[in-house]
């Protein structure tokens, strides 16, 4: 097991996009690395909504994934969950809608999305930036421009 906080964290400020719009792009991008991806989220309600957003969000491709409460969730490229671990060996851990980020360490990297619009969700990121930074994560903020690209801001 690798120390606590030994992965990358890099944390992504939405504020020209929402979260269904940028999510399945950054695991297209995971996926094409020839890593897995473990999408972990609070609410049941945005795991289904992104479990269907998943199947449909190009209309000439999809990307391949399950949940982590039906059968075979061990061989899942992408899988979404409401728990804690990472039953499909995953290397980046993205944690969205506030998400805790307790084992980001377990990861090559963990990704933190959250709502820049949102000031319990900003000030949610602001603790989580302070806590893995004070626990030795390399963490980096990116934030969106205007055109939706990323810019590396810290």
């Amino acid at each position: 097991m690798k120390p606590e906080a030994a992965g990358d964290v890099w944390f992504y400020h939405l504020e020209n996009s929402s979260l269904d719009q940028v999510l399945p792009g950054l695991l297209e991008k995971t996926i094409q690395r020839g890593w897995r991806a473990l999408v972990r989220v609070r609410e049941p309600a945005l795991l289904a909504f992104l479990d269907e957003r998943l199947w449909t969000w190009r209309d000439e491709s999809f990307l391949a994934h399950g949940r982590a409460d039906v059968d075979h969730a061990d061989r899942q490229p992408i899988l979404l969950t409401q728990g804690g671990g990472n039953p499909n060996r995953a290397d980046a851990l993205f944690l969205v809608d506030g998400a805790e980020a307790t084992d980001v360490g377990d990861f090559a990297r963990c990704l933190i999305i959250f709502d820049g619009q949102d000031a319990e969700a900003l000030a949610r990121a602001r603790e989580q930036w302070k806590s893995l930074k004070q626990r030795g994560a390399a963490a980096s903020y990116w934030r969106q421009t205007e055109e939706g690209t990323w810019s590396r801001a810290a």
